[in-house]
């Protein structure tokens, strides 16, 4: 089934306008989720919203309004119009600010991911662009208006097609300084160990088709056994010894064992095969 649009845009650069439909780039499969339920009667349980201020009396949700928190425990209200007023007009607008080598731009700052296709009349303005960013290894930086806010985009080529990237803002990202590494060095032997391992278990392409959810199909299977009504608690196996070995130790094993899979995860994939 071909993928659907979602909506549609106008990626401006320079006098040139493209008009674009945009797609989602992926069909996200969410965790397996459960729903809380009145042990008693089974039935699902519903949230209320408590007021802990008047003696946790449970609030409707026509008693309810938005404020925003200016300093510890104080709020200022915005009515619906006022928060209507704040949210950034949706243009239908990609303007393009400026073009930088695709290469320089750190993945960090990828949030979510969207295809790109030409809308009614803009196939060869469409063909020109993606070839022009193809071409000088480029990437257009831009911004896009949509949903009441303003995002930071980057649009770059693949396969033909433009992706639209939208990226944190620089303030939203984390500097790898808060990240604490104690002071220390790397020794040449583990180095030369590692890379050894790093070789031996090298692919020269990332093909994603070999990867699976093993985890998500093995709950659900599991819960379709608990539906047919057999007992799955026999599958809970109590934690294996996980006795850390030395550094020298796990890189010569690994070596030796060429890449093999770890005891659990054989184990697991026997228990599927029968």
């Amino acid at each position: 089934m071909p993928a659907r649009s979602i909506s549609t845009a106008n990626i401006s650069f320079g006098l040139v306008s493209v008009p674009v439909q945009i797609y989602s780039s992926a069909e996200s499969k969410a965790s397996v989720s459960f729903n809380m339920l009145h042990k008693k009667c089974g039935g699902r349980l519903k949230q209320q919203y408590i007021c802990p201020r008047d003696n946790n009396e449970v609030v409707g949700r026509e008693d309810t309004v938005k404020g925003y928190e200016f300093a510890k425990d104080q709020y200022v209200i915005l009515s619906p119009d006022e928060l209507k007023a704040l949210e950034e007009k949706s243009t239908a607008m990609i303007d393009v600010i400026e073009f930088v080598p695709l290469d320089k731009v750190d993945r960090e700052y990828v949030e979510k991911i969207y295809y790109l296709g030409p809308d009614k009349g803009g196939d060869r303005a469409y063909r020109l662009l993606a070839a022009a960013l193809k071409d000088t290894g480029k990437a257009a930086i831009g911004q896009y208006a949509a949903r009441g806010q303003q995002h930071l985009i980057l649009l770059r080529p693949k396969d033909g097609v433009i992706v639209m990237e939208q990226l944190h803002y620089a303030d939203e990202v984390r500097p790898t300084t808060e990240v604490t590494i104690p002071p220390g060095e790397v020794k040449d032997a583990e180095l030369k160990l590692a890379k050894q391992l790093i070789d031996q278990t090298s692919n020269e392409a990332f093909e994603p088709s070999k990867y699976k959810d093993t985890v998500r199909e093995r709950v659900l299977e599991t819960i379709q056994r608990k539906v047919d009504g057999q007992d799955i608690t026999a599958d809970i196996t109590p934690g294996t010894d996980t006795k850390m070995l030395d550094l020298m130790q796990a890189l010569k094993a690994s070596l030796a064992g060429g890449g093999e899979k770890p005891k659990k995860e054989k184990a697991e994939s026997k228990r599927k095969a029968s």
